[in-house]
């Protein structure tokens, strides 16, 4: 039995399934110790292969030089969306550490084994949260969606326009600030109230030893009114799912 495979179609599966690895590398929750290394390798091989009988039709390297080229480009290119991702994505986690800044959790850190990093408490459960409504929503597979849709403006033999992507990187980091201020906003300001009105205690009734109870006081107040940043999880998921495609359009050369 002789069993032939069209060479263009497995080098364009190859070529494609670098940039999709490369992705699912660094984009959370993909990029955690909970998803093996060769589950990550399977799905990026299953969507390439989706994606294979038409990238099989642009022009692809012909040479080893030029396909080695490739590769690397794919992989760069690859992990450059990947971080831009994770950074819109990591806007909610840093809004829960924002709450355990003001709200005195700051000094509960741990170890997070699946981000490998330090966490706080409400900064992790933030993430989680936000995991969670990602793939009840289905924002996960729009998201995975405009990165197969890079593959139409940036070719597997394109050269990406390095200098545009700076632009891409301050609206990120931008957004990143700002969807983290403004979910956290509420409690900051409840928080800040508090702490002026035991601050004033203080001051006017020192004999009660305000500072004392300041912190057990900030602890159980920002468990009362943890609820205020929730309802604005799903709103601030569905935008960063679409600024992450926009940012991955653009960092193709769609836009």
């Amino acid at each position: 039995m002789v069993l032939s495979v069209d060479g263009a179609q497995l080098t364009a599966l190859l070529l494609a399934s670098v940039r999709v690895v490369a992705w699912l590398a660094v984009v959370p929750p993909f990029a955690t110790r909970g998803i093996p290394s060769m589950a990550k390798v399977v799905v990026a091989l299953g969507l390439s292969l989706a994606m294979a009988p038409t990238l099989a039709t642009q022009a692809l390297p012909g040479t080893t030089p030029g396909l080695l080229m490739a590769t690397a480009t794919q992989a760069f290119v690859g992990v450059a969306m990947g971080y831009v991702t994770m950074l819109l994505f990591s806007a909610v986690g840093a809004a829960g550490a924002l709450i355990d800044l003001f709200g005195g959790f700051a000094l509960a850190s741990a170890w997070d084994p699946l981000g490998m990093n330090m966490n706080t408490v409400f900064g992790r459960f933030h993430q989680m949260l936000a995991t969670v409504l990602l793939l009840v929503s289905g924002g996960h597979l729009l998201v995975i969606g405009g990165l197969l849709s890079t593959f139409k403006f940036l070719p597997l033999t394109g050269t990406p326009h390095v200098s545009g992507w700076d632009g891409v990187l301050v609206t990120a980091f931008s957004m990143f600030f700002a969807v983290a201020v403004q979910m956290a906003l509420p409690m900051i300001a409840v928080l800040f109230v508090a702490d002026l009105a035991l601050a004033l205690l203080t001051k006017v009734a020192p004999q009660l030893n305000a500072l004392n109870v300041m912190f057990p006081a900030k602890v159980g107040l920002t468990l009362l009114l943890l609820g205020m940043s929730f309802p604005m999880l799903p709103g601030a998921v569905d935008h960063l799912v679409s600024l992450a495609n926009q940012a991955m359009a653009t960092m193709s050369g769609a836009g």
